[in-house]
C-alpha cells in the first residue's frame, strides 16, 4: 500500500534544503526501545526506473550528517555509465530517523502535543532505520535489493540491510570505511562531541528556540568531529603554518553566504561572516592599543566574546570579581574572529613599530571555522546527538542470540558477495575493522583505499570510489550491466571535485575557506 505523501514540512527549515525529494507518512512504527511513534515521516529521493520484476533496486545508505540527496555528496559516481547508473538501476537514498533533512526527527513535530520533539525524541538505532526504510520500499514495489551501497553510518546500515529476510533480500552489498560494531574508540569520540553541545549555555537541557541554537556547542562538536574524519597528514599537506591572506578571508565569507540558507540559518550564524573590526574597536580613550590587541589575540576565535571595552568599562578591581564577570557574559551576535593582519585592532604608527608578534592565527584554524560556521546553518544540535546516540547503538551481533551476539559470527552467516573497502589513512574506522568484516564474510572482496585524507576519502577519492564499485557490480550483476537500459535520456547533476560546494558532503571549492 502507498503512505500518505507530506506536500510541506513547515515546522522544519532543514528539509527545505533537499530539492525534489519525497516525504511519506507512516501512520505508527515501533521502535526498538519499545516506544511507539505515530505519523512518522520518512524522506527520500530516487533516480531511474524499477523494473517490472522490482528487483534492479540500488539503496544508497547515507553518512551521519547526509541527507538523502545523494547527487550532492556523491555526484560524481551518479550517472549514465558509472557507479550509480539510473538507465539500469532503480535508485534510492532514505533520510535516517534523527536527521534534520525531512524523516522524523527533534525538529519534526511531535502529534501527541503539536509541537516539535525537540530532546524528547526517542532514541533509535541503526536497525530502526532498515526496518521503517523497508516498508517504504514495500510500498513502491521493490521486490529484491540489487545491491545496498554505504559508507560510515551508511556502511552500518548496509551491514545491517544484509540481515533483512536472513540474507534473501538484499542480494549484494558494498560497505566503506565503517564497522560490524561501534568502537569504543568512536564511542568516546561521539561522547565528547556532544560534551561541546551540552556546554553551550544556550542549549539549556536540549529545549531551545530553532532561531537562537546553541550554535558554539555545535560548532566545536563538528571540528571535532572534522579532525577524525581526515588526517594528521592531510592536514600538514594542505595548511602546513600558511597563514591566511585577506582575499582568502572574503572568499571564505562569500562561501559562507552561498553554502547558508536564510531559511535555516540563525541571526548569530548569519552575522559569521562578517568582520571583528567595529566589536573589536577601542571604546575608550584610556584602553590601550597594546591591551586591546592581547585581549584580541587570546580570544581570537572566541563565539561568545563582546568588546574590549564593555569589559574594561563595567569589571571592578577584584580579580575573583573579573573571574565571574568573564565567564557569565552572554552570547554576542558578533561570532567572527579577526581572521588576518589587515583586521587587527586600529592603532597608531608609533605601536605598530614598538611590537613585532610571531604569527598567531594560521589557515588550518580558518579552515575549521568556516566548516563549523557553515555546518551550523545547516544542522541541528538535537538532530547532532540523537544521531550520535544511535551510531552508538550499533553492533551486528547485539540481540541476535542464533549468533551467540557475536559480531563476527553474526558476519559469517552472511553468504551475499560483499565488497569492503577500507581507508589506509582511517583513523576513526580503522583498516582493520575493515579487515575483520572482510575476513568473516565468507563471500567478500576487500579494497583498500590509499589515500591520505582519513576516514572522509570515501566522499573524496571519487574516481577510485567510482572505480571499486563498478567492477563488483560488474562481476556480481551481469544481467543488470549488461542490459541496455531504460534509455531514457539522463540529466547529470554534476559535482566536480574542487569546483563545487557540497551542502551536505565532502566536496568543496578549495579556495572558499
Amino acid at each position: 500500500m502507498g503512505y500518505k505523501i507530506l506536500q510541506s514540512q513547515e515546522e522544519n527549515p532543514f528539509s527545505k534544503l533537499v530539492n525534489n525529494q519525497t516525504i511519506v507518512e507512516i501512520p505508527e512504527f515501533e521502535l526498538e526501545c519499545g516506544e511507539i511513534i505515530k505519523n512518522v515521516a520518512v524522506a527520500y529521493k530516487t533516480w531511474g526506473k524499477l523494473n517490472e520484476k522490482g528487483d534492479n533496486c540500488m539503496i544508497i545508505t547515507h553518512a551521519l550528517t547526509g541527507s538523502a540527496d545523494v547527487a550532492d555528496w556523491w555526484g560524481p559516481l551518479l550517472g549514465k555509465g558509472k557507479a550509480f547508473d539510473p538507465t539500469k538501476f532503480f535508485i534510492i537514498c532514505l533520510n535516517s530517523l534523527g536527521s534534520p533533512y525531512g524523516s522524523s526527527s527533534p525538529v519534526t513535530l511531535d502529534p501527541e502535543f503539536n509541537e516539535r520533539y525537540g530532546p524528547e525524541f526517542p532514541l533509535c538505532s541503526v536497525r530502526d532505520d532498515v526496518r521503517i526504510h523497508k516498508l517504504v520500499l514495500d510500498s513502491l514495489g521493490v521486490k529484491q535489493v540489487a545491491i545496498c551501497i554505504g559508507g560510515s553510518m551508511g556502511g552500518m546500515l548496509t551491514l545491517e540491510w544484509a540481515f533483512v529476510d536472513d540474507g534473501k533480500y538484499v542480494k549484494n552489498i558494498v560497505a566503506c570505511a565503517t564497522s560490524a560494531r561501534h568502537s569504543a574508540w568512536c564511542i568516546s569520540w561521539g561522547e565528547a562531541q556532544r560534551q561541546c553541545i551540552y556546554s553551550d549555555p544556550k542549549y539549556d537541557d536540549g529545549y531551545y528556540a530553532l532561531d537562537d541554537p546553541p550554535a558554539s556547542g555545535l560548532g566545536a562538536a563538528r571540528m571535532a568531529a572534522l579532525l577524525t574524519y581526515r588526517s594528521r597528514n592531510s592536514f600538514e599537506a594542505r595548511f602546513g603554518r600558511q597563514v591566511p591572506t585577506q582575499s582568502q578571508t572574503q572568499k571564505r565569507a562569500t562561501a559562507l553566504s552561498i553554502a547558508t540558507t536564510p531559511n535555516v540559518i540563525n541571526s548569530e550564524s548569519s552575522s559569521a561572516v562578517e568582520s571583528d573590526d567595529n566589536a573589536s574597536a577601542c571604546s575608550s580613550p584610556a584602553l590601550t592599543p597594546a591591551k586591546e590587541e592581547n585581549w584580541s589575540i587570546h580570544n581570537h576565535g572566541s563565539t561568545q566574546k563582546k568588546s574590549f571595552g564593555s569589559y574594561k568599562s563595567s569589571r571592578s578591581n577584584s580579580v575573583d570579581s573579573f573571574t565571574l564577570n568573564h565567564n557569565s557574559h552572554a552570547t554576542n551576535n558578533d561570532s567572527t574572529p579577526i581572521t588576518s593582519a589587515d583586521s587587527s585592532p586600529k592603532t597608531t604608527d608609533s605601536f605598530v613599530r614598538q611590537r613585532r608578534r610571531p604569527p598567531h592565527f594560521f589557515s588550518a584554524q580558518t579552515y575549521l571555522r568556516y566548516q563549523a560556521q557553515k555546518f551550523v546553518g545547516r544542522f541541528d544540535a538535537n538532530c547532532y546527538i540523537s544521531i550520535t546516540r544511535k551510531l552508538d547503538t550499533h553492533d551486528v551481533g547485539r540481540g541476535r542470540k542464533e549468533y551467540d551476539e557475536n559480531a563476527a559470527t553474526a558476519l559469517q552467516s552472511r553468504k551475499q558477495p560483499a565488497l569492503i573497502i577500507g581507508i589506509q589513512s582511517d583513523a576513526l574506522f580503522t583498516l582493520s575493522e575493515q579487515i575483520f568484516i572482510a575476513k568473516n564474510m565468507p563471500n567478500s572482496t576487500l579494497k583498500k583505499l590509499n589515500s591520505p585524507e582519513g576516514h572522509d576519502a570515501f566522499l573524496l577519492e571519487f574516481t577510485e570510489m567510482n572505480e571499486m564499485i563498478m567492477n563488483f557490480e560488474r562481476e556480481n550483476l551481469k544481467e543488470i550491466m549488461e542490459n541496455a537500459g531504460n534509455n531514457e535520456e539522463w540529466e547529470e547533476e554534476k559535482v566536480q571535485e574542487g569546483k563545487k560546494e557540497s551542502v551536505f558532503g565532502e566536496a568543496e571549492d578549495v579556495a572558499s575557506w
